[in-house]
């Protein structure tokens, strides 16, 4: 499933990302139609990107024997991606439905979409893995079936929902048009996403060259899936940041978008102390919920103040990733990133695990070290940015560029 998210579901994830500029300034400028074009047209030009990915899945077997993987875990790992196939591509209309959605504040759609998807995932996964004798394969099955599931549900409320009624684009010609635009904001959407994202990745591949790997990994695994859990409640800050501003800019509110930030900011640091607080409140226990081991549980213990400055430094960056997808400054992000993480991370990570011999916590402080720049670098950005220039940028893009720019809050 990693190799998956790595290869794939991340990328998509990040060129989606796209739509929060684009989607979110045309609602914002009243250009409804725009929208659902642009919906369009992600959906196309993603699908279109899922073509090399999937070959590269077909053979993904032999390419992790190639590279001197073991060929019984290698041969797992290429049958279960073979049958996620229909997930990638479910993935590819998924994601731009859900910023289709986002865009416009229409929250409830994408809930009761997922209310629906995790209680039909449920039994269909337990039946698909322990009753079919399918296992990591029913697995995979059970991930295709939600996905398309999620997908119907969302098509199915834009399609025929009173609130579509003036974003809903009929299909035409015209979502071709936009495609060099969609991409000149996806490639460094994506860019930005994923260097972050393959970052704790590799940082679990290098804590296996570690003396004990077995408990480094595990270890590892357990802060990063604690951390990705938790990482769901400053992603919604995000994205709610994101359509505000964009929505914001695209109506030639500049004012009333850096509220939005200020707004936001102060939410993030509120929740971030308090899941914090608890998260090392709960230190001595909360590694119980991943391992019975109790090796593991107290290495958990040690490094869990880690974990919460990891916490901290994600929700701050979910915030400001979140400013710069709604701004359209995400080609900025991904070097902030790039060097962020593979200037000072990465290497300060290699250097305090392997050289210092710090093993797995010298590994997280590195990747800690890099998420601080990153947090730094954005921040300076965000202070800096020139709301007006931005508002106007967002006029331009939606066609608007000669109205004129309201300096009033709301």
């Amino acid at each position: 499933m990693q190799i998956a998210s790595v290869s794939g579901f991340s990328l998509l994830l990040g060129m989606s990302s796209a739509l929060e500029t684009l989607c979110g300034q045309a609602y914002g400028a009243e250009q409804y139609q725009k929208l659902g074009i642009l919906t369009q047209t992600a959906i196309f030009s993603l699908i279109l990107v899922c073509i090399p990915i999937s070959i590269i899945w077909i053979f993904m077997g032999k390419v992790l024997v190639s590279i001197g993987q073991d060929p019984i875990i290698s041969y797992a790992a290429g049958k279960f991606i073979l049958w996620l196939l229909p997930a990638l591509f479910g993935h590819a209309i998924l994601q731009p439905l859900i910023r289709y959605f986002q865009m416009q504040s229409l929250i409830k759609p994408m809930l009761i979409s997922s209310c629906i998807t995790l209680c039909f995932h449920i039994p269909v996964c337990w039946v698909l893995v322990f009753k079919s004798g399918l296992e990591n394969v029913g697995a995979a099955l059970a991930m295709c079936i939600s996905i398309w599931v999620n997908v119907i549900v969302l098509g199915l409320f834009m399609k025929y929902s009173s609130a579509c009624d003036e974003t809903r684009a009929p299909i035409s010609m015209e979502l071709f048009h936009g495609i060099g635009e969609f991409f000149r904001f996806a490639i460094p959407s994506a860019a930005m996403a994923c260097l972050e994202w393959w970052t704790f990745e590799l940082v679990i591949l290098l804590s296996g060259l570690l003396p004990n790997p077995q408990l480094e990994t595990s270890v590892l695994s357990v802060c990063l899936a604690t951390l990705n859990t938790l990482y769901a409640i400053p992603f919604g800050f995000g994205a709610a940041v994101s359509t505000r501003v964009s929505n914001e800019l695209g109506a030639g509110k500049p004012q009333a978008a850096q509220i939005a930030v200020y707004v936001v900011m102060f939410l993030v640091v509120v929740q971030t102390t308090i899941v914090s607080s608890a998260l090392f409140a709960s230190r001595r226990v909360f590694g119980y919920i991943f391992s019975n081991e109790k090796e593991v549980v107290d290495y958990v213990t040690t490094i869990s103040p880690l974990v919460c400055l990891s916490f901290a430094m994600s929700s701050l960056e979910a915030v400001l990733s979140g400013i710069a997808r709604g701004s359209g400054w995400q080609h900025i992000g991904a070097y902030v990133n790039l060097g962020a993480f593979y200037v000072f991370g990465i290497p300060v990570a290699a250097f305090l695990g392997f050289g210092l011999k710090l093993r797995g916590v010298g590994l997280w402080v590195g990747v800690q070290v890099g998420a601080f720049v990153q947090v730094l670098l954005l921040s300076i950005v965000t202070g800096c940015v020139n709301w007006e220039k931005q508002a106007r940028n967002a006029r331009e893009i939606v066609g608007k560029g000669n109205c004129s720019i309201d300096n009033g809050t709301m």
